[in-house]
């Protein structure tokens, strides 16, 4: 089976190297950027303005050979693709939750982005916190990196 996506638009931030960018959007260096939505799925975007967060979902367009094993950002341990948000994937589609800071016509402007300027667009999806909650999450062997989280870019380790 084939799946194509069309992008529905493209980000821009301030990211144009791997080296200067945020790994999360949570991260101390993540930053504002517009998210331009292309003109024939404006429409789309009526009602979005009364939500606070979005999910951005993207396509990795500069990642690099698929390995099933990496070491991810955040570790020096070999880690299971799967256990990891490592950019290089079967299929590299990135998620990113931002907060909407306003919309201007197909301009969405959003705080919080931690990708690469010019990043393909694929999708985005209003954040519902009721939708999501979820008390007794464990998050495995990022157990014992809480406190690097919110400090480390990215690299060229995953890069195409």
């Amino acid at each position: 089976m084939k799946i194509i996506y069309k992008p529905i638009g493209i980000i821009h931030s301030p990211f144009d190297k791997l080296e200067d960018m945020p790994i999360q959007p949570s991260s101390e260096s993540s930053s504002p950027g517009v998210v331009e939505v292309y003109p024939e799925f404006t429409p789309g975007l009526k009602d979005l303005e009364g939500f606070s967060h979005v999910y951005l979902l993207y396509h990795l367009h500069k990642t690099g050979v698929v390995k099933l094993k990496v070491t991810p950002f955040l570790d020096e341990q070999s880690r299971g693709l799967f256990a990891t948000r490592a950019p290089s994937r079967p299929n590299p589609i990135g998620l990113s939750l931002v907060k909407m800071v306003r919309i201007e016509t197909n301009l969405i402007h959003v705080d919080r982005v931690d990708v690469l300027d010019g990043t393909p667009l694929i999708d985005l999806k209003p954040y519902i916190p009721a939708f999501e909650e979820i008390e007794d999450a464990r998050i495995g062997w990022l157990e014992n990196t809480r406190d690097r989280i919110h400090s480390r870019n990215s690299d060229a380790r995953f890069k195409g």
